[in-house]
């Protein structure tokens, strides 16, 4: 803080003669002085759909443990430490799926601006309960101080995410997990549960042909199930099958990192792709509660 009375008048009276001329405090900078989560440019229509974003990023092996209570994994995270701390999401494959079949998710995700952790779950035929403790034991452990990140993370400020059982075990993580920011299940598969007890701010993609977890017997009652009085908006992607989660898919990732912006970072800049209700000939249907 500046001392001397004369150096606070001089910037003052610099600071209001660039407010009347419109050089100063543009919408960019008065969202950014607005919310201090913003990691990166504003988004465009464009680089929402790219498989890469903006920030360089490395990635780390992590070894787990029944103890830890997860089996292993990978964490993608970026690697500019200047603008402070990221979100962190765990990333859970489905039903005899190993950690490569959502590895898109962590390059994707941490390129813009999150640090990312994609599991490789104990057994392949872990169901979607056990799914959940994995991702909640899998980010208890990158913000602890044996992890290789924890000083590159917010640690108020996780989320999950996954594929089929991983899916279904991201909806009951965020079921039983309300301090998390977000939730964004793929194609999720789940049985004999309810999902009213979701107040995380929750995306369910589903696929119009999907026949191992059929939207609607899946994804569209999970979605319902969740009150309104959440955040949470549904979408399905026209044509595709159960396999879309495990590759990268523009309208799918779009919507994913718009969701995990918006309730991670606070990040409105990225409302615009979730409401109103992005169409197009790649959505079947959408669904949502509209944040702001």
């Amino acid at each position: 803080m500046r001392s001397r009375r004369l150096t606070a008048l001089s910037g003052a009276l610099a600071a209001a003669t660039l407010a009347v001329t419109g050089l100063v405090i543009g919408p960019s900078a008065a969202g950014a002085q607005s919310n201090p989560y913003e990691r990166g440019p504003a988004p465009t229509s464009s680089s929402v759909t790219q498989q890469r974003g903006p920030f360089a990023i490395q990635q780390q092996r992590i070894q787990g443990s029944r103890a830890l209570g997860f089996n292993r994994g990978t964490v993608y995270y970026p690697t500019d430490t200047s603008q402070g701390t990221y979100g962190a999401i765990a990333v859970s494959p489905g039903f005899v799926s190993a950690e490569s079949f959502i590895s898109w998710t962590g390059p994707f995700l941490a390129s813009n601006g999150f640090v990312v952790v994609t599991l490789e779950t104990f057994g392949l035929f872990d169901f979607p309960d056990q799914r959940a403790d994995q991702l909640q034991a899998a980010l208890d452990y990158i913000v602890s101080p044996a992890s290789p990140v924890d000083e590159r993370i917010d640690h108020s400020r996780l989320g999950v995410m996954g594929h089929s059982m991983g899916g279904g075990g991201t909806l009951e993580a965020a079921r039983d997990n309300p301090e998390l920011q977000a939730a964004v299940p793929l194609q999720p598969w789940d049985m004999l549960v309810n999902f009213s007890g979701v107040r995380v701010p929750t995306l369910i993609v589903g696929a119009q042909n999907d026949l191992i977890a059929g939207v609607g017997s899946h994804a569209e009652p999970f979605y319902e199930q969740i009150p309104a009085s959440s955040e949470k908006a549904y979408l399905e992607v026209r044509g595709q099958s159960h396999f879309l989660g495990n590759s990268f898919d523009a309208t799918q990732a779009s919507s994913a990192l718009a969701w995990m912006k918006r309730y991670i970072d606070n990040d409105t800049r990225y409302s615009q792709f979730l409401c109103p209700a992005p169409s197009g000939s790649t959505i079947s249907e959408y669904r949502d509660t509209c944040p702001d």
